[in-house]
C-alpha cells in the first residue's frame, strides 16, 4: 500500500512565482552579458589589453551559461508526466553540472594565461585608459548582477540559479584581474596580471568543484544527510499505529526536494482502510515537519510477516479458496459462509470465516468441524469463526469467545 503526497495549489502557485523570478534573473543576466562581452572584446583589441579580451571571452561564456539555465528553468517547472514520473527537477541538476563545468574550464584558461605571463612566455602589453574604464564598469555591473541573482536563488531555493550567480561573481573576479592587470601594466608591473589570474583561477575552480560535486551527488541518487534522515525516522515512529519500519530510502531532486519510500509495520489484524489511514497520517506528518520531503511512498506491511522463502511460497487466495470450499462443502453450515478473510503471518495463513449471528449458538460444534479440516488445506494453519448480524453492516463483526 502506498500513499503519495500531492502538492497543494498554494505550493504550485509558489513554484510558478519562483519560476518567474528565476526566469527574470536569467534574462537580465543575459541582457547584461551580451553587450558587455562585445564591448570588452572590442575595447580590449582597440585598447591593446589582452586581459580585457580574455575577460570579454569569459563574459561570452556566461551567455552560454545563461542559455542553459533559462532552458533548464523552463523545463524544470513542468509537471510530472509519463516519461518523467518524478518531474523534471533533475534537468536543473544536470544544467548545474554543465555550469560547473564551464567554471572549471574558465579556471583552467585563466590559470594558464596567468602562468604564461608569470613565466614570461607571453609578451607584456601596455593598455589604454579606455580599457581600464571598461574593466571598472564591468566589475561594477557583474558584482551588482551577482548579488541580485544570488538573492533570487536563495528566495527560490535553487542551486542552479545560485551556481549561475557565482558564475557572475567569477566574471566580476576576472574583471578585477583585468583591472589590476591593466593598472599594473600602465604602471610598469605586468606581473600583477599573472598573479591575479592565478588566484582567480583557484577561486573559480573551487566554486566549480563545489557545485559540480553537489549536482553529481543528486544525479547518482544520493539521499538526505544522516541528521535529516533521523528526523524522518523520528516523525514516522510518532504516528499512532506504527510499530517499526525498514528500508527508509531518500533521494534528492533539484537541490532542495527529496523523494522517499519506506516500509512500515502495523498490526496484521487491522483493516485495509485503517492501514491506509496510517499511511496518510505518515505523509501528512512528514510534509509538515520535514521541509525537504516532496513525495513519500509508504509501503504498509503486517508485523510478523517474514521475508523468508517459506513466506513467499504461501499460496494466494485463488489457490486457497477452492481447497477451503471443497473441505467444508460437506458441513451443514457451508452455505451460510458470508466472507473469508485471510491473514498472512510469517510462514502460515490464518483464515477468518464470517457466519450469520444466528449460528453463534452452535459455535463450539462449528469450530470443531472447521478445525478438523485445517490439515486438509495446504498453507492454512488456523480457522477462526466470526459472527455478524445481517443488519450490523459490513465489517461490524462479533468474535465468539
Amino acid at each position: 500500500m502506498t500513499q503519495p503526497h500531492i502538492h497543494s495549489a498554494a505550493a504550485h502557485r509558489q513554484s510558478r512565482a519562483d519560476f518567474r523570478e528565476k526566469q527574470r534573473a536569467t534574462i537580465i543576466g543575459a541582457l547584461v552579458n551580451l553587450p558587455l562581452a562585445l564591448v570588452k572584446v572590442v575595447v580590449g583589441v582597440i585598447g591593446h589589453s589582452q586581459s580585457l579580451v580574455a575577460d570579454g571571452v569569459h563574459s561570452a561564456a556566461d551567455l552560454i551559461s545563461d542559455a542553459l539555465v533559462l532552458a533548464a528553468v523552463r523545463m524544470g517547472i513542468q509537471q510530472a508526466d509519463t516519461d518523467h514520473p518524478y518531474g523534471h527537477a533533475r534537468i536543473e541538476t544536470a544544467a548545474t553540472t554543465l555550469v560547473s563545468l564551464f567554471l572549471l574550464i574558465a579556471a583552467l584558461l585563466i590559470g594558464y594565461e596567468g602562468a604564461a605571463r608569470l613565466f614570461g612566455t607571453a609578451d607584456p602589453v601596455r593598455p589604454s585608459w579606455m580599457a581600464l574604464a571598461v574593466a571598472a564598469a564591468s566589475l561594477a555591473l557583474k558584482e551588482a548582477l551577482f548579488w541580485y541573482t544570488l538573492r533570487v536563488a536563495r528566495q527560490a531555493n535553487s542551486k542552479l540559479i545560485e551556481a549561475n550567480a557565482w558564475h557572475h561573481r567569477s566574471d566580476a573576479l576576472s574583471s578585477i584581474a583585468a583591472l589590476i592587470a591593466i593598472a599594473g601594466a600602465m604602471l610598469g608591473y605586468p606581473w600583477f596580471d599573472a598573479v591575479g589570474a592565478i588566484v582567480i583561477a583557484f577561486m573559480l575552480g573551487a566554486i566549480g568543484v563545489r557545485y559540480g560535486y553537489q549536482s553529481f551527488r543528486e544525479l547518482v541518487d544520493t539521499g538526505l544527510d544522516p541528521e535529516r534522515l533521523q528526523v524522518v525516522r523520528d516523525q514516522i515512529t510518532t504516528v499512532p499505529g506504527v510499530r517499526h519500519m525498514r528500508r527508509l530510502r531518500t533521494r534528492t531532486m533539484g537541490g532542495h526536494d527529496a523523494f522517499a519510500d519506506v516500509g512500515v509495520f502495523v498490526d496484521p489484524y487491522i483493516s485495509l482502510t485503517e492501514a491506509h489511514r496510517i499511511s496518510e497520517a505518515i505523509t501528512a506528518r512528514l510534509v509538515k515537519h520535514v521541509d525537504e520531503i516532496a513525495d513519500i511512498c509508504v509501503h504498509i506491511e503486517p508485523d510478523g510477516h517474514a521475508d523468508a522463502d517459506a513466506a513467499f511460497d504461501l499460496p494466494l487466495r485463488e489457490q486457497i479458496m477452492p481447497e477451503l470450499e471443497r473441505a467444508w462443502n460437506h458441513l451443514e453450515v457451508a452455505g451460510q459462509v458470508q466472507r473469508v478473510t485471510l491473514h498472512y503471518l510469517d510462514d502460515l495463513v490464518e483464515a477468518e470465516v464470517h457466519l450469520p449471528l444466528s449460528c453463534a449458538g452452535r459455535h463450539d460444534t462449528y469450530q470443531a468441524a472447521f478445525d478438523a479440516i485445517v490439515e486438509r488445506v495446504s498453507g492454512v494453519a488456523r480457522i477462526r469463526l466470526l459472527y455478524a448480524a445481517p443488519e450490523a453492516g459490513r465489517g461490524d463483526t462479533i468474535t465468539a469467545q
